[in-house]
């Protein structure tokens, strides 16, 4: 009978007989066995190969296969942080594993592993977290929320230093009334005037001030989704602001994929919904990052971020601010401005993969 052979287009291939191979002789062994010894060898030499691309960038060498199949090919080499929240960290349910390249920690603060809700953003996904206000009433800092602080910088979060682009992208769901009571006021009507959403803090950050921000804000007396971007520590942030009413954009009970992009080096913000660009305009007028003139290309401050906040501010739990009641899933932290035709892509890909 004779032998088929796979075509990889057009399926097998009858009529061929495989070549018969020569008997191999001593000296064909002996060089066989250096090959294999070769080829162990830089099997072996794999590890140190990934601690020194550590060393010198500052994250692990990238696996495009570690965040799994709902993350579109083209984001996973900038892919720095992310979260499907289907990962706590083995023995402590209260702490997310980043399947991000750089193996970023965070915290779910205050309702730890009772945040965990089966909720699934899109096919595939079975856990998502909840964050809330707690005690609208009682000054204190028990809002639930998720994130990392250091007051030194999180040295893993390093690719957002000097960086030229910035983009966030995620799944989230409003679950109760936004925005929330100041519980930091006696005065029952004091309303705190943004909902915090998912940001990366700059790199003097008290736990509030943000790099790169997706919020609820008062824009002019309405309440809007917007991007909110700083690219100088300490300097002044801009803001672009969805032309859509905020409920509109995000319906209670709704899983919503929104997208914010940071240009850094062109001024420019974008937010996207479901993969759709969403009409909007810029807040403050004129230059507030300063990108015009020299030097050239214009980046953030040289300074490790402080972190990252997820559904409010202060991640490190000093202080209420901002609180969110409403669900996450997917969050996403590139170091680059991601394509339109990636964001569309990626919410294709989302709700169309099964893992």
């Amino acid at each position: 009978m004779r032998a088929r052979r796979w075509d990889v287009r057009h399926g097998p291939v009858t009529g061929y007989a495989p070549p018969v191979p020569a008997p191999r002789t001593g000296r064909a062994r002996r060089v066989q066995a250096v090959l294999v010894t070769a080829l162990l060898g830089l099997g072996l030499a794999a590890a140190p190969g990934q601690a020194q691309a550590r060393a010198v960038t500052g994250r692990p060498a990238a696996s495009h296969h570690r965040p799994g199949s709902t993350v579109l090919p083209s984001l996973r080499r900038n892919l720095v942080a992310y979260y499907d929240f289907e990962h706590p960290v083995p023995g402590d349910p209260a702490r997310e594993r980043d399947r991000g390249l750089s193996g970023t920690t965070i915290d779910l603060v205050n309702g730890g592993a009772a945040m965990r809700v089966r909720d699934g953003a899109y096919p595939g996904s079975t856990y998502a977290i909840q964050t809330r206000q707690v005690g609208p009433d009682v000054a204190g800092n028990d809002d639930w929320k998720a994130g990392v602080y250091s007051e030194t910088g999180v040295p893993t979060l390093h690719a957002f230093n000097a960086v030229k682009g910035t983009s966030i992208m995620g799944w989230f769901k409003m679950t109760g009334p936004n925005p929330n009571p100041n519980s930091g006021t006696p005065d029952p009507a004091d309303y705190y005037n943004a909902v915090g959403l998912a940001g990366v803090l700059t790199g003097t950050s008290q736990g509030h001030d943000v790099r790169a921000l997706l919020e609820v804000i008062n824009v002019a007396g309405e309440l809007r989704v917007v991007a909110l971007g700083r690219r100088v520590d300490g300097s002044s942030s801009q803001t672009f602001a969805a032309a859509e009413n905020w409920q509109s954009v995000l319906p209670l009970g709704t899983w919503v994929f929104l997208t914010a992009t940071f240009d850094f080096d062109s001024g420019a913000m974008r937010l996207y919904k479901n993969g759709r660009p969403l009409d909007g305009s810029y807040v403050l007028p004129g230059d507030p990052w300063a990108v015009s003139g020299p030097p050239e290309p214009d980046l953030t401050s040289a300074t490790d971020p402080r972190g990252i906040k997820i559904g409010g501010s202060f991640p490190q739990n000093t202080r209420e601010q901002n609180p969110c009641n409403c669900r996450f899933d997917g969050l996403m932290f590139l170091d680059r401005v991601v394509t339109p035709w990636e964001v569309g892509q990626q919410y294709r890909r989302a709700m169309t993969r099964r893992h």
